[in-house]
């Protein structure tokens, strides 16, 4: 039999209400044997002491469950968003606060490609127009930086883009286009801006393997693996995966390497997909077959609406606080509602974007009937982002089983813009209601969505846990979560929502040995601080893994 080790902390965070801390946990073959004190471990016999952790603090290991492996590889192109951003080698991006700053920083890098003779197309990310006022890019901002090169912005959203007069012409997008999502100026013309996946296909099937849609490369894997170390995560979601052969083998090479720091659980694109729900549930129940450690198959992603911020999210009455028009139906909901049940049928878990409140009443609408034809306890379905949901969504959802992850991030990346632009100050003050699925009942989690914003659970947690906006706006006072309930939404809250809690999410015997390794003790801080807890690394499965 294996000798246990024992490590010793200064202090572990369980998350489990029986025994909430201790100092010494036991780990043989990847598995949690005993937890607690001294004594408890030396009943076990003999076992092999580690005290590298003795001046840290053990909590479980951190779950992302809703976050995509290319926050590891969309730093080969240019980062073009608001918000100061570390990319996967440490380095700070300096964000860019005004519409000529992004164009200076578009014409420098279109300047360093000619300089090489590099006449390939200009992409960048990160953008969003939403914290420019009234004005929003155009073909009158991306013909400044070239009008012989095509120059494409992917907005920080990702459901976003903006393209130049050459990339709109190459892609046969012009004034005769009657694509939905295609944005135009008064005269009828495009003007550069592309909503949602209909209308920035023809862009992306220009440029090739760019931007959000890229699949995901060895490279992006590892870059992917080093960032969750670095923010305490041992167990990621790659929430949009196409889990094309391709796929499939770049996933299973990364994780077959015991070196590899992290779970990945790949949820297969259900939406503008690569086949029908019927052979979509049979590839996935398929691969499922094939789950090891670190790699698990069983999620199925479904898309109804698009980005609040970027007006293209579906808001029931009285719609937006700025008289936008509505935004877009990325699927429809009586398609939604045929193709959510094959994969139901299927005894998959599905995992459904809906952003506006009109949206996430279609889901749970459908979801209903889908529920009354087809019983299933314990399905794990589960409503991503749901920013809009009120308490009376969280109490029909209780009703049927049904889990959310909140993106509590939109309270300190986009909350001012909700109160002042899209939302108005009611509905922006109970933004990421955590308090109101709490009360309900509702299984409960939070995420980044990386990388649209950050890969970082302790950052959500803090969002949750203040709700304050870069301008000082708290909102929703009463809806603030405890420290303690905030760690709990991203460990067993997030396994729930992946139907890992058997073996993750918290410090138990019998279960993974994931450890979050921290400098800090996050319960003993106030709780603006929560977000600068530092951390040292990770422990996957036994295995220790440093941040980098």
């Amino acid at each position: 039999m294996t000798t246990l080790t024992v490590y010793v902390a200064k202090k572990i965070i369980t998350m489990d209400p029986l025994q909430p801390q201790a100092t010494h946990v036991a780990v043989r073959d990847g598995r949690i044997v005993a937890v607690g004190d001294w004594a408890r471990m030396q009943a076990w016999g003999a076992t092999n002491v580690d005290e590298r952790f003795a001046d840290k603090v053990l909590m479980p290991g951190l779950i992302e469950g809703h976050s995509h492996a290319l926050e590891g590889g969309m730093w080969q192109w240019p980062y073009l968003g608001w918000f100061d951003r570390r990319d996967v080698d440490g380095h700070w991006w300096k964000g860019v606060r005004s519409m000529d700053a992004a164009v200076e920083r578009l014409r420098g890098i279109d300047a360093e490609m000619s300089a090489r003779g590099d006449d390939g197309a200009l992409f960048a990310w990160g953008f969003d127009p939403i914290y420019f006022g009234a004005e929003r890019m155009d073909t009158t901002h991306l013909d400044r930086v070239s009008t012989t090169r095509r120059v494409v912005v992917q907005h920080a959203n990702g459901h976003l883009m903006n393209a130049n007069s050459v990339a709109l012409r190459d892609a046969g997008i012009d004034r005769d286009c009657e694509i939905e999502g295609v944005m135009r100026y008064p005269n009828g013309e495009p003007n550069g801006e592309l909503q949602e996946p209909a209308a920035m296909f023809p862009i992306m099937r220009l440029l090739g393997n760019v931007g959000v849609l890229a699949p995901v490369t060895a490279k992006t894997l590892n870059g992917y693996a080093r960032m969750a170390c670095r923010a305490g995560v041992t167990t990621a979601t790659d929430l949009v995966n196409k889990l094309s052969e391709h796929d499939v083998a770049t996933l299973r090479a990364a994780t077959e390497d015991d070196a590899y720091p992290l779970r990945l659980v790949p949820a297969f694109q259900a939406f503008h997909g690569p086949m029908g729900a019927q052979d979509g549930a049979q590839h996935v129940a398929q691969l499922q077959e094939t789950n090891s450690d670190r790699l698990r198959f069983g999620l199925v992603k479904m898309m109804l609406d698009g980005s609040i911020q970027g007006f293209s999210g579906r808001l029931r009455a009285p719609g937006y606080f700025n008289g936008a028009p509505n935004g877009i139906w990325v699927t429809a909901p009586s398609q939604y509602e045929q193709d959510f049940e094959v994969y139901h049928r299927a005894g998959l878990n599905i995992h459904t974007h809906t952003n506006g409140d009109e949206a996430s009443d279609a889901a749970i609408d459908a979801i209903a009937r889908v529920l009354s034809r087809a019983p299933r306890p314990d399905h794990r379905h589960v409503l991503q982002h749901a920013q809009m949901i009120d308490h009376t969504g969280f109490k029909r959802m209780a009703t049927l089983g049904l889990g959310v992850n909140l993106f509590t991030n939109h309270l300190w990346y986009w909350g001012d813009q909700h109160l002042a632009q899209t939302m108005g100050p009611d509905r922006a003050h109970r933004l990421d209601d955590c308090r109101s699925a709490l009360n309900a009942g509702v299984n409960m989690s939070m995420h980044s969505d990386a990388p649209i914003t950050p890969l970082g659970p302790l950052h959500v947690a803090w969002c949750a846990v203040n709700r304050v906006t870069p301008n000082g706006v708290v909102l929703g006072e009463q809806l603030k979560l405890s420290i303690a309930e905030a760690l709990h939404a991203i460990t067993l809250g997030a396994a729930w929502t992946l139907n890992l809690e058997q073996e993750v999410g918290s410090i138990e015997v019998g279960k993974r040995a994931d450890f979050a390794v921290l400098e800090d003790d996050p319960l003993s801080l106030p709780p603006e601080q929560l977000k600068d807890v530092r951390v040292w690394g990770t422990v996957l499965s036994g295995r220790v893994h440093a941040a980098s």
